[in-house]
Parts: structure tokens; sequence; C-alpha cells
């Protein structure tokens, strides 16, 4: 099965040597729990999209250091691509500006957070019920945030499935076949890290220190990326 990742920024330089670009981030969380995944990568953020939305049967959408409202040309293209995967019925997976572009194409509202930076590990708390495919069943997992945006209104036909403190639409789903989690189950704890210390200036000293403690706490990336596989194996 092919799944077009529409890679919306990419690592810098120096911080490649921990776990490499986004297109080795997303197989390497994806390929041990959903083998038949053939990755396809579309540098959308340098203009480069499918040319059909019949090349992929997913896409899965990273984050980026862009904002969703921002007036750019690749942006407006890829919010008009999401309309395109919406109208035929594809599979899509949004990532932090993934799940927030997943809101603005549909319909919905993204700004700036009146709480600032989400950095570290947040605790999820997730409605009930959930979904079938989100098994085991947990009532909370704890995810990496890296956001100052966020989903503010939602698109219609939406249903939030979970929320944090500083964030009511952390994973929401739009119909069936559309689903957007704020958080980064891509990440390594290690380039969590060399983030919020490369951007102390931009997080704030108070809340770096307290991510960067944050990160010594339980970790469910592996779990949200199986429940992410099942949310796919459940649709098609």
């Amino acid at each position: 099965m092919k799944v077009g990742l529409l890679e919306c920024d990419h690592v810098r330089e120096e911080f490649r040597p921990i776990a490499g670009d986004y297109r080795d981030m997303f197989p390497a969380l994806f390929m041990p729990l959903a083998p038949d995944w053939e990755f396809v990568f579309y540098d959308v953020a340098n203009g480069h999209f499918p040319a059909s939305v019949e090349e992929c049967e997913v896409y899965l959408c990273t984050g980026s250091k862009s904002s969703v409202y921002d007036d750019e040309p690749w942006i407006h293209a890829l919010k008009a691509f999401v309309q395109q995967i919406y109208a035929q019925q594809k599979i899509f997976l949004g990532v932090c500006f993934g799940h927030q572009m997943l809101a603005e194409a549909l319909g919905g509202k993204v700004q700036k957070s009146a709480v600032g930076w989400c950095v570290g590990i947040h605790e999820f708390t997730l409605e009930k019920p959930m979904p079938a495919w989100a098994n085991p069943s947990q009532e909370r997992i704890n995810l990496l945030m890296m956001c100052q945006d966020q989903v503010h209104q939602l698109p219609p036909d939406s249903t939030v499935l979970a929320s944090a403190d500083d964030c009511p639409v952390a994973m929401f789903r739009v119909g069936e076949r559309m689903l957007g989690v704020q958080a980064h189950p891509e990440f390594p704890v290690l380039y969590e890290e060399a983030l919020m210390r490369s951007r102390v200036e931009r997080i704030g000293v108070e809340k770096t220190a307290k991510g960067l403690e944050s990160l010594s706490l339980p970790l469910h990336g592996t779990l949200m990326a199986q429940w992410m596989a099942a949310f796919v194996k459940s649709v098609l």
C-alpha cells in the first residue's frame, strides 16, 4: 500500500545525525507496525506534489515551522490538495502542522494559542468511548509536542478524540477517513530536546526548562502510531 508523505518542512542539517529527516523518522516509526506501507515522498514545501491524488491510498502530512495560514504558494496548494483528498475519499493522517492543515483546509480555523508554546511531553486525555482502532484502550497517553498554533475551530463533520490541558483539540477526525494529532509521535526524545535547546529565546526559559524536565516521563509515541496504523486499516 502506497503512503504519500507530504513533507512540509525538513530537519535542519545540524540535527539530522539524531534521526535523519522526516522521510527517515516516519518510516522508522511505522514500518515495524505496518510493514505493508510503501512510503512515497513528496517535498511539498518545495512545490513537489503528487500529479494526482490517486497516486497513493493514504497521505501523511508532516509538521512544519510554517503556519497553515501563511500566505505561501505551497501552503495554498496543499490546502487545495487536502480538499481533493477529502473529495476523493482518500485516507489522511495529519501530524502537528498536518493536523492543523486538516482543520484549515476543510473549513476550520487555526491560530496562535493564548498559552504560547506547547513543548515536551504532554498528557492527552482521550474521549469515551474511543473508536475500536484505539486498541489497547487507554484513558490517557503521553506525547511530545512542539507547537504555537492550535486548532481553534473544527471543520464540519469533525469529532474531537483527545484533549490536553493546554490544547483542547489535541486529536480529531473528519468523517471516518481523516485523522489529525497535534503531537509528534515520530520525534525521538533526543530530537525534541535538541529543538527545545535551540529555541529557548522563542519558547522562553521557564517553559523550556519545564519541557526538558518532562522528557523523563513515560512516552506513548509508538502506541499512537499503532493506533494510526489501525485507523488506516479500519477504513480500507
